[in-house]
């Protein structure tokens, strides 16, 4: 390590006053020792104390949960913070040029390495097991697969995950475009309560809103009051009380299942187009009017074609947690009556069945079927930064 040296003008016989030190760019292998181990010595630890929370929590003041919780807590914020000291210290170690191409590359590195570690290896783990037998202790080459297709039940699987793509998104849309605009038509006040109202359902998990709409769908005798609402309504009007859920033909159950998906999400969809509407410019507007362009044709004309990434952000958004679709089938039907869906179906065979080489033959026909989807979401993106 150089130091500069700062000089005394001449007439002046005191040594020279020592400068703050420089750092020269070269390699620094104490510092770079130092901050490898400190990493290494953090991750240990912090391993160590979760498996500790996992195998012996009875250490912990009995295993008690706030302790534990508390505990977790420090440990992740403090150790993360200890480890970014050290490995900032790692970096700056190395000679300066190395250095400060690798630093933004160093940080990101511990955030990727968790998602690959999260996410991509149980991916890549799943998608062997899907070639092995139920307990995945031999290798079974493609049975799972035929398996799978030759299922009737998967079929009437697929075909209902088809007709949920085929409904629930465009509904979705729709209705969040026609919500968004007369939403924007009333006042300050009564938008904000009507926004409100609607988009509170995004705050309910799924299982919560399947367990209301349960309600609604709830059967009782004839001749019983009927607690549910659509019964109510039905015998009220002449008719007797249905078992709705169990109505297959024409798949009445599952789009009535599909109805609580949309009831979830138009919110969402709401607040998106709703934002992407006002955005749009009222010199574009007035010209429009001027122009003597009907209220319907700018809608059609000029509204949509300036919100139209926007739909389709949401449109994609929906479809892929249709693809993904689960709780409400698992807690209303859990798949009877032809209202199976892929996600529910694989979860039967995981947990009911113990089948995980089958399960997971369906997890990558799941994956399969979204990744098109994503590919198409990630293209759309960035045609739309290009275009900004």
């Amino acid at each position: 390590m150089s130091t500069s040296v700062t000089e005394r003008p001449a007439g002046h016989d005191a040594a020279p006053v020592r400068g703050p030190k420089v750092d020269d760019g070269r390699l620094k292998p104490g510092r770079l020792a130092l901050g490898f181990l400190g990493m290494v010595v953090v991750v240990w630890a912090i391993a160590n104390l979760f498996l500790a929370f996992a195998y012996y929590p009875g250490v912990f003041l009995g295993g008690s949960k706030i302790v534990i919780g508390l505990l977790a807590l420090v440990a992740g914020v403090g150790g993360a913070a200890l480890f970014f000291y050290f490995l900032n210290m790692f970096v700056e170690a190395l000679p300066r040029r190395l250095s400060e191409g690798l630093i933004p590359y160093a940080f990101l590195l511990p955030g990727f390495g968790l998602m690959s570690l999260m996410l991509l290896y149980p991916t890549i783990q799943t998608f062997v097991y899907s070639f092995a037998n139920k307990d995945s202790t031999a290798w079974v080459g493609m049975q799972n697969y035929k398996e799978v297709i030759a299922d009737q039940e998967f079929r009437t699987s697929l075909f209902n995950n088809f007709l949920w793509l085929l409904i629930v998104p465009a509904t979705t849309v729709a209705l969040g475009v026609i919500v968004a605009v007369l939403a924007d038509k009333l006042s300050a006040q009564g938008e904000k309560v009507a926004k409100s109202a609607i988009f509170l359902p995004m705050a309910i998990s799924f299982v919560g809103a399947s367990a209301i709409w349960n309600l609604v769908y709830a059967w009782n005798p004839e001749g019983s009051a009927q607690t549910g609402l659509l019964n109510a309504a039905y015998t009220a009007l002449g008719g007797s009380p249905q078992t709705w859920l169990q109505i297959s033909s024409g798949r009445l159950n599952s789009l009535l299942l599909m109805i609580i998906l949309i009831w979830l999400q138009v919110g969402f969809a709401m607040v998106l187009l709703g934002s992407a509407i006002k955005g749009v410019p009222d010199d574009t507007l007035e010209a429009a009017r001027i122009d003597g362009a009907s209220e319907w044709q700018i809608f059609w004309k000029v509204i949509i074609p300036q919100i139209w990434g926007t739909i389709l952000s949401v449109f994609i958004t929906t479809v892929i947690l249709v693809l993904k679709v689960f709780d409400i089938v698992y807690v209303l039907t859990n798949g009877r009556d032809k209202t199976n869906v892929i996600a529910n179906l694989f979860f039967n065979e995981m947990f009911a069945n113990s089948n995980a080489g089958k399960a997971s033959a369906i997890v990558v026909i799941l994956l399969l079927l979204i990744i098109p989807v994503l590919v198409y979401q990630v293209k759309m993106f960035r045609e739309q930064e290009a275009n900004r």
